[in-house]
């Protein structure tokens, strides 16, 4: 994975992240976006897009916020709420999914 989705996301979508990325890996859950890391090309053409600055390479996610590292990928490899099987990579065809994971759901800022 090259790029994550982190705290300061919850609760804003503003989705110019999406607007920007060429190769539509971002997805909106219910509360936060989420990059699909097969699907990312580390073009960097989200990080400067996101207002909240919510965008971290991988290496670069602040202390404290490395759990979202684990769920933007858990996002894609495990079963959402409602959903019989994982995400994986869907290839940009749906970008609006209205679920979460578990962790992001409950996550109190």
């Amino acid at each position: 994975m090259a790029y994550v989705v982190g705290a300061d996301c919850v609760d804003v979508l503003d989705r110019a992240c999406v607007d920007e990325c060429p190769v539509n890996c971002i997805y909106i859950g219910d509360r936060m976006a989420y990059i699909q890391p097969d699907e990312c090309v580390d073009c960097n053409a989200c990080e400067p897009a996101c207002p909240v600055e919510a965008i971290y390479f991988e290496d670069d996610v602040p202390a404290g916020q490395e759990v979202f590292i684990a769920e933007n990928a858990r996002f894609f490899e495990e079963p959402l709420p409602g959903r019989d099987a994982p995400l994986g990579a869907p290839g940009g065809a749906v970008t609006e999914l209205g679920v979460d994971t578990a962790f992001v759901a409950a996550y109190q800022p």
